[in-house]
Order: C-alpha cells, then sequence, then structure tokens
C-alpha cells in the first residue's frame, strides 16, 4: 500500500484545507442560529410564499424558524456543496494528475499494476473523503452542545449520511472522469458537481421534471425532506450508486488500456 500512503501524504494539504474550511463556515451557522432565532422565525412566513424559490430549497415542506428547518437548510448547503467540491476535485484529479505532472511513466516504469495503481488511488480518495466527514460532524456535534439545542440524532445523522453518499456518488463519476482525461480536471469536477445540484433544483421547481431527481445525488439528499419524513429515498440512492459503480469500472476499463505519456 505504498501509493496509497503516498496520496494521504500527498494530499494532506488540501483535505486540511478543505475540511477546515467547511467546518468553519458549518460551526459560524451552527453559532449563529441563537441570535437569528427570532429573525427566523418572522422570516420563515416570507420564505414560505416564495413560489418557485420556496420550492427550490424545500422550505414549503420544514419550518425554516426551528433548529432543525435552519440545519437543514443553511447547515445543510454549506456541507452539501463544500462536501461536493471536495469530493468532485479530488476524484477527478486522482488519475488524470500524474500525466499532467509528468510523472506518469516514471510511476508506471515500478514493478505496480494499472489496477493496483487505480485501486490504491481509489482507496485513498474513499479515505479522505471519510476522514472529512467524520471532522466535520464531530464539529457539529460539539457546535450544537455549546449553543444548547436539542440535537434530532436520527435527522442529523440521515442528514451527513445522506451528504456523504453525495460524495461518493459524486466521486466515482469523477474518478471515472479521471481516467479518459490527461489535463486538469478541477473545473470539470466542479462542473460536474454544480450541474447535480442545478438539476435537482429544477426538479423540485417543475413538476413535470420531477424524476430527474433520481439523476443526481442531490434529489435524496434533500436537507428538508430528510427532516419532515426522517428517512432517506433509499431508491434513488440505489440508482445513483450505480452511477458511482459505473464510474469506477470505466475508470478500470479505461485507465487499464490507455496510451499514459
Amino acid at each position: 500500500m505504498i501509493l496509497f500512503k503516498h496520496e494521504l501524504k500527498k494530499g494532506w494539504k488540501s483535505l486540511a484545507i478543505w475540511t477546515i474550511a467547511i467546518s468553519f463556515f458549518l460551526v459560524v451557522c451552527v453559532f449563529l442560529y441563537p441570535e437569528m432565532k427570532g429573525e427566523m422565525e418572522n422570516m420563515n412566513d416570507m420564505f414560505s410564499s416564495m413560489g418557485a424559490f420556496t420550492q427550490a430549497f424545500g422550505m414549503d415542506k420544514i419550518n425554516f424558524g426551528t433548529w432543525m428547518g435552519y440545519y437543514a437548510i443553511e447547515c445543510g448547503n454549506v456541507i452539501g456543496m463544500g462536501g461536493a467540491f471536495f469530493a468532485a476535485i479530488l476524484a477527478v484529479t486522482a488519475l488524470a494528475k500524474e500525466e499532467k505532472d509528468r510523472t506518469a511513466e516514471f510511476l508506471l516504469s515500478h514493478p505496480v499494476s494499472r489496477r493496483r495503481v487505480i485501486t490504491e488511488k481509489g482507496i485513498a480518495v474513499l479515505v479522505q473523503i471519510c476522514i472529512m466527514n467524520m471532522i466535520v460532524f464531530l464539529l457539529s456535534i460539539i457546535s450544537m452542545v455549546c449553543i444548547n439545542v436539542e440535537i434530532s440524532w436520527k435527522e442529523i445523522f440521515l442528514l451527513h449520511f445522506a451528504y456523504f453518499l453525495v460524495q461518493i456518488v459524486l466521486a466515482g463519476i469523477c474518478f471515472g472522469i479521471s481516467a479518459f482525461i490527461s489535463g486538469n480536471g478541477i473545473g470539470l469536477g466542479i462542473g460536474v458537481a454544480t450541474s447535480m445540484y442545478f438539476i435537482n433544483l429544477v426538479a423540485n421547481i417543475t413538476e413535470s421534471a420531477k424524476d430527474l431527481k433520481y439523476i443526481t445525488p442531490f434529489g435524496f439528499a434533500d436537507g428538508a425532506s430528510i427532516v419532515a419524513e426522517a428517512a432517506l429515498n433509499w431508491k434513488m440512492v440505489a440508482v445513483n450508486m450505480l452511477f458511482a459503480i459505473v464510474g469506477v469500472v470505466a475508470a478500470y476499463g479505461k485507465y487499464t488500456k490507455k496510451d499514459i505519456r
């Protein structure tokens, strides 16, 4: 597992920066709640009657003035988008960076198969995503204890678990893309994550497009729905996990036969 350890060592700065940034904004959101609680209760009536905007962010399903309503919308967007960008960028550069940095030929000249390269890089991506989520979840809980709000453990866990699954799906898709490109794929990774996010917004707003929620991981990570129903839509989860599996399989299929220079 030398390559795996090398990937973790090489990527720890990026992991630290993303984890600190996401944790910081999340903790700030949590600590703002006591100060904004009264205003949020007043603003809930306004937000719940804003038509398409209300539907896009699920404010028609929960009370934005309550702690869980606030956490699902405000804090959920921080974790959801921040984590999605981190996972997409991490995965889309995993294989492509060797060609970009002109280190692929040197790496493959060692007694290591391409399958092993893919496997260890993939595991490194997964481990970094897990580390980031565990730290963010822990700091989130500590912050809630500090402001003395009631912790709805099931809903909080489901929210964080859903965002973790979003990252896994995006990482799988972007990992597959990484095998097909040789340049800087950061923009592409951000584009994939952003597109998935906006597809979900369209599905929330337009009744005729509601089935689009099945082709984006943000469909099952709708914070408002998770809090309102205290459950995940496992059918959506299963469909999106298939996309991740296809991405990983594509990475093996392409990278093992790719003409690397």
